[in-house]
């Protein structure tokens, strides 16, 4: 085709290994795998989720990879050139947008966080912690305050910018001389950084540390020692599963993307594993030694359960690692440097991978150049990082983070998984995903991939959907007895969220809290509209798209 632009290509198979391994670590192998993993039994929460890695992790990264190289094949690097290649009607292209729109959703928050990295690492630097507690400094880069629904610091936006500035600038220079730069730089500096920390933290005892209560060790052995009886909870599966889905960034159409560069026969089974086995690594190994243990040491497992009983580690990482290390004495700006060194490198690997599909999409579609789409990609960013950096984090920022960075990205996979085994054909699936593998992939995993991962996806899919409060293993169990549950929505289920029931204010609310409550539920509303025009956005972009391209077709044919 005429003005096509010049196709792109890793430089390296190890850049793109780090690459698609730098999309997959992120905050959440740091911060949320050891919150999970105490929550939901210790040891025993690395059953289920192993059983998940299997049957949910591995099949739908290989089903990934193998779908970006077969669209890449026709030029298309988004997923929804991508999944119209593999699905004729045109539904698949218009449901393939969620792949470009849940990246601009989750880069909008994501990279705010990714700026709380940045400035936490340079304040820990300079040793102000010493002085600062950390939720005084939260508040005042965030510009959080009780009952406000604004939430503005110039601070904060300064270094928010900065990180959109430096994404971008990045993204511009392309695959090779951009993000797997990036990629092999970043990488090994964050491994390197947990490691140190990982040695040091695990050094710790009351023996060698006057203000230690308990040994690092105690952590470690809560982390891997199995508690069987958390095994016949229904919600432990549902966790462990959860976490593998969404710490390997699936159903965000950036692997589809980063492997849509690869020739028609490099390896994508090999290359698919070993990128999950990084990430594995990182999260199990590294993020099971630091966050868990270090806290144990100095606040007692009974704190540090109670902590992080909501399943995120957030809090402890970020308002309470930054006092901890203050006893490691002339150490403790470097610990904590190291720490938020590497949740920004984490960070940033993810959200360059957040980038790129948009970009290809413009630069495919719409013959822009890289450095046009990657200001046309900042211009789309910026309506939407606007808002979750003036207004408090209940509003614009938990919304992006539940429906773009959590319940979309399950639909995605529902549907991908459906494409790639039913609507495609797991025969051809199978072959094509085998064409020049390195590894060679058992024929168990051809039957995973026709039935249990999409089976698996639906349910996790359906749960989060009509989740009862009381959860669905109460729920269960108490049918059929003489006083069953009562359903009521959970606030973290789709229609709980729907019914702002994650809002619902006690019955002895302040006026303060009331006139709060009603401006958080209309900046949610103003939000939810928001996310519909950008997706609507999309689906006329690719209305044109495909417009432009069948036209051109028909110019050639003629």
């Amino acid at each position: 085709m005429s003005g096509e632009p010049k196709r792109e290509q890793w430089a390296s198979r190890i850049g793109l290994v780090l690459a698609m391994a730098g999309n997959a670590v992120g905050l959440g192998n740091f911060l949320r795998f050891p919150a999970q993993a105490v929550k939901n039994g210790g040891g025993a929460f690395l059953i289920p989720y192993m059983v998940a890695f299997l049957v949910l992790g591995l099949p739908l990264m290989w089903i990934e990879w193998t779908m970006g190289r077969y669209g890449g094949q026709f030029g298309h690097h988004s997923t929804p050139g991508i999944f119209d290649s593999m699905g004729k009607r045109r539904f698949w292209k218009y449901f393939g947008i969620f792949g470009l729109w849940s990246n601009l959703i989750i880069a909008a928050f994501y990279l705010y966080i990714e700026s709380w990295c940045m400035a936490y690492a340079g304040y820990s630097l300079m040793n102000g912690f010493k002085e600062t507690s950390p939720e005084k400094y939260f508040d005042w880069l965030t510009g959080h305050t009780p009952n406000s629904i604004l939430a503005i610091s110039p601070v904060g936006m300064i270094f928010f910018a900065a990180c959109i500035i430096i994404n971008i600038a990045i993204l511009s220079r392309g695959l090779a001389r951009g993000i797997e730069i990036v990629s092999k730089i970043g990488m090994p500096v964050l491994i390197l950084f947990a490691t140190l920390l990982a040695i040091r933290g695990l050094m710790i005892t009351p023996e060698s540390d006057p203000h230690a209560v308990e040994s690092a060790l105690v952590g470690l052995n809560y982390v891997w020692e199995p508690k069987f009886d958390s095994l016949t909870n229904p919600s432990v599966w549902l966790a462990a599963a959860g976490q593998i889905f969404f710490t390997l960034s699936i159903g965000m159409g950036t692997m589809h993307c980063y492997s849509s560069y690869l020739r028609k026969d490099d390896d994508v089974t090999l290359n698919g594993a070993t990128g999950a086995w990084t990430n594995e690594f990182c999260e199990v190994i590294l993020g099971g030694s630091i966050l868990i243990p270090i806290a144990v040491a100095y606040l007692g497992l009974a704190e540090v359960q109670q902590k992080v009983a909501s399943g995120s580690g957030f809090g402890l990482g970020f308002n309470v690692f930054p006092t901890l290390f203050n006893h490691w004495g002339a150490l403790a700006p470097a610990a904590g440097f190291l720490w938020f060194g590497l949740l920004f490198f984490a960070a940033i690997t993810s959200s360059l991978a957040m980038g790129q599909p948009i970009m290809a999409f413009l630069q495919q579609e719409f013959r822009l150049s890289r450095a046009k789409s990657a200001l046309a990609f900042g211009g789309m960013l910026l309506p939407m990082a606007i808002p979750v950096a003036i207004f408090n984090s209940q509003s614009f920022f938990d919304e992006f983070d539940f429906w773009g960075g959590t319940y979309c990205l399950v639909l995605m996979a529902v549907g991908e998984a459906v494409l790639f085994s039913w609507v495609f054909g797991v025969e051809k699936g199978w072959a094509e995903m085998m064409r020049g593998a390195d590894l060679k992939v058992p024929r168990f995993f051809f039957w995973v991939m026709k039935y249990v991962t999409p089976t698996l996806l639906i349910v996790i899919l359906l749960a989060s959907t009509f989740k009862p409060s009381c959860g669905w293993d109460k729920y269960v169990q108490s049918l059929g007895t003489s006083s069953p549950e009562k359903f009521e929505w959970a606030s973290d289920s789709m229609v709980g969220k729907l019914l702002h029931r994650d809002v619902e204010l006690k019955p002895d609310a302040t006026p303060e809290e009331l006139t709060f409550n009603k401006n958080l539920k209309i900046a949610r509303t103003a939000d939810r509209l928001m996310m519909l025009a950008s997706f609507a956005g999309f689906g006329a972009l690719v209305w044109i798209a495909w417009k432009r391209r069948s036209a051109e077709e028909r110019t050639i044919t003629t």
